[in-house]
């Protein structure tokens, strides 16, 4: 499990520079800010999450779970573009963006 944090943790610093004109990445403790655990269900080692304006924004992996990223992605160009898809959706107004793949059988979440 530590491995998957890790992994997904690489990402996120090496995409940070790359993103930065349209997306910001926040690193949370849920165990210091319990507030949106059950809520958002919130009980993964690690979890993506995409909010625009203070809005949820949700996307839809092909998972059926359309509130967030719940396992490690190893390629940073395959996160950068779900980035884009997501940042494009929310500035049409759009609550539900589609990926630009779909996830249901690429990863076990």
């Amino acid at each position: 499990m530590e491995s998957r944090l890790s992994q997904m943790d690489e990402v996120l610093a090496s995409v940070a520079e790359t993103i930065k004109n349209f997306a910001v990445i926040y690193l949370v403790d849920i165990t210091e800010v319990p507030d949106f655990n059950t809520m958002y269900e919130l009980y993964d080692p690690s979890t993506v999450m995409f909010f625009f304006r203070n809005k949820h924004i949700m996307i839809d992996l092909g998972t059926g779970n359309n509130n967030k990223i719940n396992w490690a992605l190893k390629d940073k160009q395959e996160f950068i573009d779900i980035v884009e898809t997501v940042y494009r959706g929310a500035r049409k107004g759009r609550g539900l963006v589609i990926a630009p793949k779909d996830y249901s059988t690429k990863y076990r979440y």
